[in-house]
């Protein structure tokens, strides 16, 4: 059966409820939902945190992220303006949607 967006739990905003019911193919439905095309880049940053939270139970801040991306692909890419350019809403607002995050505490607080 496939996974669609319709198929699993989310809140008012389109964050997953339950990180559990991430997939890879739901990650790219949820991309198409934002207008980005789940590249290798952007595949890359969305396993990372995926791992990260797999590993940590939380989400990676933006500066861990950094220090993945200087490790996959050097110094020049490992630079905000280059995660943003990645994900144009914002890291948070993005990828971790991407990767079947729950909202971001931060931006629950900024409401």
């Amino acid at each position: 059966m496939q996974t669609t967006v319709n198929h699993v739990a989310r809140d008012n905003e389109g964050y997953l409820l339950d990180p559990e019911d991430w997939n890879e193919e739901l990650a790219r439905a949820l991309a198409g939902e934002l207008s980005l095309a789940l590249d290798e880049e952007r595949r890359e940053i969305v396993l990372f945190v995926r791992n990260y939270y797999e590993e940590n139970a939380s989400v990676p801040e933006a500066r861990r992220v950094l220090r993945h991306m200087k490790q996959q692909w050097g110094e020049e890419k490992a630079t905000r303006k280059y995660l943003y350019s990645l994900f144009p809403g914002g890291y948070g607002q993005q990828a971790c949607k991407i990767a079947g995050m729950r909202k971001p505490l931060k931006l629950m607080l900024d409401v």
